[in-house]
């Protein structure tokens, strides 16, 4: 089974997809730590990340999976850790709108994903990756929260202004780009969590997993 989670930055895709998965007992892809996977490759390798050519051979040439807790790994090395910098944050945006970038972590996430039952999140998995996905969920939530949820994270040497400021602008270019801008997949839960717990959207998730399941045949409780 795939579960897609789709929604803009600091909706907490990423907290409610890794919690989903543990409780479901599915594998977590976060599609966008692949992306940030391959700048941050870009960069340790010295590579220009302004040069279009030079993303493009990286993200071809590195072997992504998980690294066994809920990571990514680049050629065997975990890197989630190091994922979250200012530096991949101002990159990655445009090397994951480059077509040959999506299409190769893309192929990779389905190939994990054929093996296995898996939550993926991301801002194009059940419009593009997994059109067929049998659980589709798209998280939202205001810019101000979804700034104060990044600002928490502590990652960041930015102002809480400046994190919203670069939400907005990181909102306009997902929607407007030409290749798989953000956008609400068809028959997609809608879920707007600025005033829902994590527990509550996962909840809300996990009842739709476990009438996805009841519909194919699956007896079991999630």
């Amino acid at each position: 089974m795939v579960v897609a989670l789709d929604g803009p930055a600091g909706a907490g895709k990423s907290s409610v997809a890794r919690r989903v998965a543990e409780q479901a007992g599915f594998a977590w892809l976060n599609s966008g730590s692949f992306y940030r996977a391959v700048t941050w490759a870009v960069l340790s390798k010295g590579r220009n990340p302004a040069d279009r050519e030079a993303v493009v051979l990286t993200a071809r040439a590195v072997r992504l999976s998980l690294d066994g807790g809920g990571g990514v790994a680049v050629d065997g090395q975990p890197v989630e850790h190091l994922l979250r910098s200012d530096a991949i944050d101002e990159w990655v945006a445009r090397h994951s709108a480059i077509g040959e970038v999506r299409s190769a972590v893309n192929r990779r996430l389905r190939d994990i994903a054929a093996a296995r039952d898996v939550v993926v999140d991301g801002r194009d998995i059940a419009t593009v990756v997994f059109p067929d996905a049998d659980v589709k969920v798209y998280l939202d939530a205001d810019v101000a929260t979804r700034a104060r949820r990044r600002h928490a994270q502590g990652t960041s040497r930015m102002s809480l202004e400046e994190i919203e400021r670069s939400i907005v602008e990181r909102d306009r270019f997902d929607r407007l780009k030409a290749e798989a801008p953000l956008a609400v997949a068809p028959g997609a839960l809608i879920l707007d969590t600025s005033h829902l717990t994590i527990e509550e959207v996962c909840d809300r998730v996990l009842d739709a997993i476990h009438v996805k399941k009841l519909t194919l045949g699956d007896k079991r409780q999630v």
